[in-house]
């Protein structure tokens, strides 16, 4: 099988035809081949992560513009990564892509009986709900349901994910004022942790954990209000960027560097570039 591959990838490659996977996973076999490509020979599973995670948070930062070219090309790269990770498990004799595929498609397909089946979900927060207690009930005994929530996200979405799987199974607050006082109740308890605070601490673990229980109780607020809060703060880092490299560039022209203007300036050039947009 890995031979016939390699003959497809050989022509399919040289011509610039490839536009399956099966010709994908035939091109990185050609690469990772004896007469192949040095620095792709030399790849393993680890030095493969951080490509992935590279690619997917450039996926990722495409969306964020809502470019389709660019997404394209993002996506594009990233499959090529889950294409050489799946070589990479073949040669091993650990995966089969086509195992993979079909793995994916029939857990699919019963995870949405609501469209294959006979169940019928009236709206997308009770497919949400159904899909996380199917996937509670899949989970085999002494495995927590929380384990499918990777320990190497990003915080933000961790703390957004473990939730929504929470949530699914009924572990919630009621509703959006619920969880607005949890967070002015998180929200003084980091005031009261702060250095100079009335009973304040000066040791930074406690308010490290305050400050941490703040954001989480923020991320369900988010999570309440319908908003996902990676891409909330995203948007914001981006604002945020624009608008001082609008003051940079207004200092720029008078002549003028950051760590010499008063603090008075600077207020007034970011409410122009706030102004701005």
């Amino acid at each position: 099988m890995a031979e016939r591959r390699d003959d497809r990838a050989t022509t399919a490659g040289a011509e610039g035809t490839a536009s399956t996977l099966r010709d994908l996973l035939a091109l990185v076999a050609r690469l990772r081949a004896p007469d192949g490509c040095p620095w792709d020979r030399e790849q393993r599973l680890a030095d493969v992560r951080a490509y992935l995670l590279e690619e997917a948070h450039e996926a990722a930062a495409a969306i964020d513009e809502a470019s389709w070219p660019a997404i394209a090309a993002e996506l594009g790269d990233l499959l090529f990564q889950v294409a050489f990770v799946l070589r990479l498990g073949e040669e091993a004799a650990a995966l089969d892509a086509e195992r993979v595929i079909a793995g994916v498609h029939d857990k699919m397909v019963a995870r949405h009986p609501h469209v294959f089946g006979e169940e019928r979900a009236a709206d997308a927060e009770q497919v949400r709900k159904a899909w996380e207690l199917r996937k509670a009930a899949a989970t085999p005994g002494g495995t927590s349901m929380l384990a499918g929530v990777p320990a190497s996200l990003p915080a933000l979405v961790g703390a957004y994910r473990l939730s929504q799987k929470a949530a699914g199974v009924g572990f919630d607050w009621p509703d959006v004022a619920a969880v607005l006082a949890k967070v002015r109740e998180e929200l003084a308890e980091v005031e009261s942790e702060l250095p100079g605070a009335e009973g304040g601490k000066s040791a930074t673990d406690e308010l490290e954990g305050e400050l941490g229980d703040l954001l989480f109780a923020v991320a369900n607020l988010a999570r309440h209000a319908g908003i996902d809060p990676e891409r909330a703060l995203a948007g914001t880092n981006s604002k945020f960027r624009r608008r001082f490299a609008h003051l940079e560039r207004r200092l720029a022209e008078t002549g003028r560097k950051l760590g010499e203007v008063s603090l008075d300036d600077l207020e007034a050039l970011w409410q122009e570039a706030k102004s701005a947009g």
